[in-house]
């Protein structure tokens, strides 16, 4: 069976990158891109490096194509809680990659995204997507929220040794991110000139990604979790490094925490234990690699992915996959650049 799929926001850094994978899916046909602005236009046209792989004209709205099997949302925030509840009564099972359904409690979205949820029973069925730690929940579920870039590099560094009970339930998180991570939309940090040649941190405090490692990390862990989360800017385009650390709670050697990391990732398709994390080795694909450190008594992680594949578009289709009943690593199975 091939499955056709629709992607609202099909113009922005994560549409596009959608777009790139699907366009080689095996069990999928993408059918369906919304742009308010190149409505009737060829995909090809503004995605030029989607030529001779689509003839689809980008459409208004999702409506204007019929009898899609799976739609992604990959729109700023308020857009899905809008689109959703409509797809969802058609029986078309949804993701959302913009942050709408991410966190579970409506108040607590309220507080950080700072307007109110239009959907409530939308976000309290959504399943969180990281397939390596919430994989049963995924699989048939027909609504997933798609966790943001910095917070899966983070989770998935944080969230082993959390529910290992060797480190204490207070965490720092220093994380660097390239300039796609912000989106399409210019602004004055990301002028070449002021973002070029620097490291730039933002958002200290307040950053959306913040309750969302704290939610995952404590249900995964059955733990309450206090994370401290400082995003940088830094000079290139894709990548991902979070650097996490931890108080030991007790003596613990490196093979011990070696032990947790690879009990959690070693038959993982899509995240390696590596003694040495590298945004090169994973750009580019949806692998993401996590690595570790003891050093005396405290311990320093790293989650390391590509922003728009792990981070986004990847992930998106790993939960997609599983959703679906399909192959985990259908139309993901590559290795990053390297170089």
């Amino acid at each position: 069976m091939t499955y056709r799929v629709g992607i609202i926001g099909g113009t922005g850094y994560t549409g596009s990158e959608l777009s790139r994978l699907l366009v080689r899916h095996p069990d999928v046909e993408l059918a369906a891109l919304t742009s308010r602005t190149n409505a009737g236009t060829k995909v090809s046209d503004v995605h030029t490096f989607l030529r001779g792989y689509t003839d689809i004209e980008f459409t208004e709205k999702i409506s204007d194509t019929k009898d899609l099997d799976f739609v992604m949302v990959a729109t700023p925030r308020g857009v899905a809680m809008n689109e959703v509840p409509a797809l969802r009564e058609q029986g078309i099972k949804c993701i959302d990659l913009s942050g709408d359904y991410r966190l579970k409690d409506v108040a607590l979205y309220e507080k950080w995204y700072g307007t109110a949820h239009t959907d409530a029973d939308g976000l309290a069925d959504a399943v969180f997507g990281l397939p390596e730690l919430f994989r049963d929940s995924i699989k048939g579920a027909d609504l997933v929220a798609n966790p943001g870039c910095y917070a899966t590099s983070a989770i998935l560094a944080i969230a082993p040794l959390m529910k290992s009970g060797l480190v204490h339930s207070d965490v720092f998180v220093d994380g660097k991110s390239g300039t796609s991570g912000a989106g399409m939309k210019p602004s004055d940090r990301l002028h070449h000139p002021t973002c070029g040649e620097s490291v730039i941190p933002y958002s200290v405090g307040n950053h959306r990604h913040t309750p969302e490692i704290d939610m995952a990390v404590d249900m995964f862990a059955g733990s309450k979790t206090d994370v401290m989360f400082v995003p940088h800017l830094i000079p290139i385009v894709r990548g991902i490094i979070s650097s996490c650390y931890f108080r030991l709670k007790t003596d613990a050697t490196q093979a011990d925490v070696d032990a947790v990391y690879e009990a959690q990732y070693g038959k993982e398709r899509f995240v390696d234990y590596v003694p040495e994390p590298s945004i090169r080795a994973v750009v580019g694909s949806n692998h993401a690699q996590v690595g570790s450190k003891v050093i005396g008594d405290r311990v320093v992680a790293f989650g390391v992915l590509d922003n728009l594949v792990k981070g986004a578009s990847g992930q998106a289709i790993q939960n997609m996959n599983l959703m679906l009943g399909l192959d985990e690593a259908a139309g993901l199975d590559f290795p990053g650049f390297g170089v």
